[in-house]
């Protein structure tokens, strides 16, 4: 339910990038007729049962699949496990590149996939493995061969790892105000401003794309908050791709929160949110 909200949030979509995603839905012979133009970003949730081809594309006449579908928008795998594993770990090369080499006899084709993944799943078979309202009915080979249906370098690949608990009759019968998509929207396409204009002379859009030297540029820690992420390194046993992934998250919560450099408590939450692997995937 969360995840089908998410692009009631997303930026507005620029000119170019709407251009893009037009030609890619265009390619592989799904853009509405009644539709010149693509206009708002794409949300694609694909079956567990989906295929690597449908996945990544291909076929004869290579075509683009679903990562490529939800090029500057959404893609949405339900009950992660669920995925031939086969299947998920050819998305680890995707995740890194944003795009996807397709090679046959008669061609070879790179399309774009620069694609939001999010992805759910419970921590074991039953779902309550953790949890303090039920006991988990799971043996401890049945969770280990459950969650390791998910391996670590693709799980290192996810920027926001969040364990959500169950909502109390209390929260959902309250009558507290909540803010709106499209107030959040608001905040969130003023920081995707500031990042548009920071980086309009390299031709990105945000900092999700920062390459290892850009991130060197613009996400500087000062001296206490160099300490933290080493602390945390050494603590978590983080990988050297969660270094950059830390600090391009850091820079984004930075940004919505419109201040030029990142903070110690910017830093503090980006960690924070890497965390998660460590309590369910032990390594």
């Amino acid at each position: 339910m969360m995840a089908k909200r998410i692009p009631t949030i997303l930026p507005d979509l620029s000119f170019e990038e709407s251009l893009e995603i037009t030609k890619i839905h265009s390619v592989a012979g799904v853009l509405p007729s009644n539709m010149p133009i693509i206009t708002t970003r794409p949300f694609r949730a694909p079956h567990h049962t989906v295929s690597g081809v449908s996945l990544v594309g291909g076929g004869k006449i290579p075509k683009p699949g679903e990562i490529s579908l939800a090029h500057y928008g959404v893609l949405f795998l339900d009950e992660l496990p669920e995925f031939n594993k086969n299947t998920l770990e050819v998305l680890r090369g995707p995740l890194e590149d944003r795009n996807i080499t397709i090679s046959r006899v008669n061609a070879t084709l790179t399309y774009p996939s620069n694609f939001m993944l999010i992805a759910s799943m419970n921590p074991c078979p039953c779902g309550y493995y953790g949890s303090k309202e039920k006991e988990c009915t799971c043996s401890e080979q049945a969770i280990t061969r459950y969650i390791g249906k998910i391996s670590g370098p693709l799980l290192d690949r996810i920027d926001i790892q969040i364990e959500v608990t169950p909502v109390k009759y209390q929260k959902l019968d309250s009558e507290e105000k909540t803010e709106s998509s499209e107030e959040i929207r608001k905040r969130i396409n003023k920081a995707r401003k500031i990042q548009f204009e920071r980086y309009k002379q390299y031709n990105i859009f945000s900092n999700a794309e920062l390459t290892p030297k850009l991130i060197d540029k613009y996400c500087k820690l000062d001296k206490k908050g160099k300490q933290i992420l080493q602390n945390s390194f050494e603590k978590l046993g983080l990988s050297a791709r969660a270094y950059g992934r830390i600090l391009k998250v850091s820079r984004t919560i930075a940004d919505l929160d419109g201040k030029e450099e990142i903070d110690v408590n910017h830093l503090a939450e980006a960690i924070q949110y890497r965390s998660l692997d460590r309590k369910y995937w032990k390594t």
